[in-house]
């Protein structure tokens, strides 16, 4: 059994104190145990979750470097995740692709890195719209499949999550159906038994991400190979994200 992951990604978004009243909102709230709830919350909040909310939420970095140290200016390594209690590390997401120029070779990079120091990556794939419309979803996203986890192994490879994001939903309002997300993912799964094995395949979680809401989340989580989402503004606010993770669970899983 898969346990479904719910993971707010704030981007760039909140200063320490407005994350400070956003886990003061949720106050004692408890959050179901067959759900797996993460915030990846910017940098400069982490430190202040690891030691006050980790107890309550994974904490979560939206990007990391892959090499420990070095003169790379404005960089953030992953001992110095480690050290302020983050454990899962978002990686390949459309935004750092489109407006950073990340590469298939680079996410695969800090991908491996992220394995090697024990965390958690959760590699974000999928398609812009010119792609969807050209009939070209399964080929691009199987490509970054393959390339972010190239050099890792079976048992690696277990440990990751993957985001399917199609970019045309992310931010837009638009999310892709339950049915059409599910074809999608599942499509990943069988690339992932084709690299691996069945057993591999079965055992990687895969969240859907792009314009989650409370509202649907349940339906997307019904799906058989859907395993979380990964939320953008609807994870910004308590009561939205408390929801989020409360209705998973009506997914079924």
């Amino acid at each position: 059994m898969r346990t479904p992951v719910i993971a707010g990604n704030w981007k760039m978004f909140k200063t320490l104190e407005e994350t400070k009243a956003f886990f003061q909102e949720l106050g004692n709230m408890e959050f179901p145990s067959q759900v797996e709830a993460v915030v990846c919350a910017p940098f400069l909040s982490l430190p202040w979750m690891g030691e006050h909310v980790s107890n309550k939420v994974g904490v979560g970095a939206q990007n990391c470097h892959f090499e420990t140290e070095g003169a790379y200016t404005g960089e953030i390594s992953l001992p110095m995740l480690q050290t302020v209690g983050a454990k899962y590390v978002i990686l390949g997401h459309s935004e750092r692709r489109q407006y950073f120029a990340e590469t298939d070779e680079v996410v695969n990079q800090k991908v491996r890195a992220v394995i090697a120091h024990q965390l958690v990556p959760i590699l974000c794939v999928g398609e812009s719209l010119a792609e969807k419309e050209a009939n070209r979803t399964n080929e691009v996203v199987k490509e970054q499949v393959v390339k972010g986890l190239a050099d890792v192994s079976a048992d690696d490879a277990k440990k990751a999550i993957i985001a399917y994001e199609p970019v045309w939903a992310i931010g837009s309002g638009k999310a892709a159906t339950a049915e059409d997300a599910e074809e999608v993912i599942g499509y990943i799964r069988q690339v992932l038994a084709e690299i691996y094995d069945q057993t591999t395949a079965d055992a990687v979680r895969i969240q859907y991400g792009g314009s989650v809401k409370p509202e649907n989340i349940a339906t997307f989580l019904a799906q058989p190979n859907i395993d979380g989402a990964l939320v953008g503004g609807a994870s910004l606010k308590a009561e939205s994200y408390a929801q989020l993770v409360q209705n998973a669970v009506q997914g079924g899983k």
